[in-house]
C-alpha cells in the first residue's frame, strides 16, 4: 500500500519546498526535496499545492442540508451524506459538526433531531460511507432552559469530542449593539419594532435566570468526560475570565480586540471564522479575522458556515497580511486545530503523521482543489 507523490510544492510547517511524499499504509513515510524524476507509477503533482487535509472545528453546515426549507425534514443519513462529500471537496479531511443543542423559540430543530444527526454520523462513518473523518461538536445555548437535557442525549457518544459554551442573548457578546442586532434580527424575521421589544425582554429574562447556572453545569459536565471546551463570541475581560475559570482552552469568534488578546495572553486558542476573511469583515459589525491576524493573535480558522471558506481564507490570509506566510496560514487550519482537540496524529506533512493530503492550484485568486486523500485513500 504505497503511492508516491512528485514534483510538489509541498506545504511543511515552516517551510514550502519543492519535493514528494511517500505514503505507506496510510502514513507519511517520508519526503524528499529537489528532482522528481521519472518514477513509474507515482503520481505526478505537476507543480501543484500539496498540503495537508484541512481540519474544521467549528461547521454547522450540515443542518443547511438537514432543513433546506423551513418545515422541511431531509433524510439523516443522506442530510450528512450530502454535507460530507462538500466538506471533503473543500479540502475538510477531519471536521467537527458542531450540533445545537438548547433551543429558543424560533428554532427550526430540536435537540432529538441532532440527536438523529448524529447517529447517522456515527452509521455513516462506521460503515465507511463517509470521505472525511467526523467528529461531533456541540454547540451549547446557555440561555436555554433546556440545553443541559439536550448534552445529556449525547452521553457517552465517543464522537463528542468538543463543545462550545454560547449566548446569543442581545445585547452582550456578539450583538453588544442592541441598534446592530435589532437591524439584523428584524430584517430575518421581519417582527414590528413591538414584537422585537418584547422579544428581546423575553430573551434577556430568559438568560438572567438560566445562563450562570447553565453555563457552570455544562462545563463540569464536559471537564468530567474530558470534552475539550470553547468559549463563544467574548467581549470582554470578564467573559475571558469566566472561560479561564471553565477551562476553556479554544476562544471562538471573539467580538473585540481586547477579548482576544486576553484570550491569547491567557494560553487559549483564538478562533476565526474564514468566511471573515474571505468578506473582509465581520457580517455582525465586531473585529475583523485579519485585525487579528496583524496583531498576532489569531491562531485558528474555521469554515463556519462555507466549508470552501476555510482553504479560501488561508491563501487569502497570506496575501493580506505581512508576517503571516503560507506555512503560517495553512497551519491555522490543519496544525493548529488539530492540536487545540489533541488530535496529535494529523495536521501536519511530516514523518509519520497520517496521510491526509489536499491537492490543489490556485487559478485567479481562488484554490482549485484537484484531489483530496485521507489516509492514503483518495476520497475526492
Amino acid at each position: 500500500m504505497e503511492t508516491i507523490f512528485t514534483n510538489a510544492r509541498l506545504v511543511l510547517p515552516d517551510s514550502v519546498i519543492h519535493g514528494g511524499i511517500l505514503v505507506r499504509d496510510g502514513l507519511i513515510a517520508g519526503i524528499s526535496t529537489g528532482g522528481t524524476g521519472n518514477i513509474p507509477g507515482a503520481i505526478d503533482c505537476e507543480g501543484d499545492w500539496l498540503i495537508p487535509g484541512l481540519v474544521e472545528l467549528h461547521t454547522d453546515h450540515l443542518e443547511s442540508h438537514y432543513t433546506p426549507r423551513p418545515k422541511v425534514r431531509w433524510n439523516p443519513a443522506a442530510a450528512v451524506q450530502a454535507h460530507d462529500a462538500q466538506i471533503a471537496a473543500s479540502g475538510i479531511t477531519t471536521v467537527f459538526d458542531a450540533l445545537r443543542v438548547g433551543m429558543d423559540e424560533d428554532a427550526r430543530i430540536s435537540a432529538a433531531d441532532m440527536r438523529l444527526l448524529a447517529d447517522a454520523i456515527n452509521a455513516g462513518q462506521n460503515g465507511g460511507r463517509l470521505r472525511a473523518e467526523h467528529f461531533i461538536h456541540l454547540r451549547c445555548e446557555v440561555s436555554c432552559a433546556d440545553v443541559v437535557e439536550g448534552v445529556h442525549l449525547f452521553e457517552g457518544d465517543p464522537r463528542v469530542r468538543l463543545a462550545s459554551l454560547m449566548d446569543h442573548t442581545p445585547g452582550q457578546r456578539q450583538f453588544v449593539s442592541l441598534d446592530a442586532y435589532k437591524v439584523y434580527y428584524q430584517g430575518k424575521t421581519g417582527m414590528s419594532d413591538a414584537e422585537f421589544d418584547a422579544f428581546t425582554a423575553r430573551r434577556q429574562a430568559q438568560a438572567g435566570k438560566f445562563s450562570n447556572a447553565n453555563r457552570a453545569a455544562l462545563a463540569s459536565f464536559c471537564q468530567d468526560r474530558d470534552i475539550v471546551l470553547a468559549s463563544h463570541d467574548d467581549a470582554t475581560l470578564d467573559h475571558v475570565g469566566e472561560a479561564q475559570e471553565q477551562g476553556i482552552l479554544v476562544a471562538e469568534f471573539p467580538t473585540t480586540l481586547e477579548a482576544a488578546k486576553a484570550s491569547h495572553a491567557a494560553g487559549m486558542k483564538v478562533l476565526m471564522g474564514a468566511p471573515n476573511v474571505v468578506r473582509g469583515g465581520s457580517h455582525s459589525g465586531n473585529i475583523a479575522a485579519r485585525d487579528l491576524a496583524e496583531h498576532g493573535v489569531l491562531d485558528i480558522l474555521s469554515s463556519d458556515y462555507v466549508p470552501f471558506s476555510l482553504l479560501h481564507g488561508a491563501f487569502l490570509l497570506a496575501e493580506a497580511v505581512e508576517g503571516i506566510s503560507v506555512s503560517t496560514a495553512i497551519n491555522m487550519v490543519t496544525k493548529a486545530p488539530a492540536e487545540a482537540v489533541g488530535l496529535t496524529d494529523r495536521g501536519t506533512l511530516e514523518t509519520g503523521k497520517r496521510a491526509d493530503l489536499v491537492r490543489l492550484r490556485i487559478e485567479t485568486d481562488v484554490p482549485v482543489v484537484r484531489s483530496v486523500w485521507r489516509e492514503g485513500q483518495r476520497v475526492s
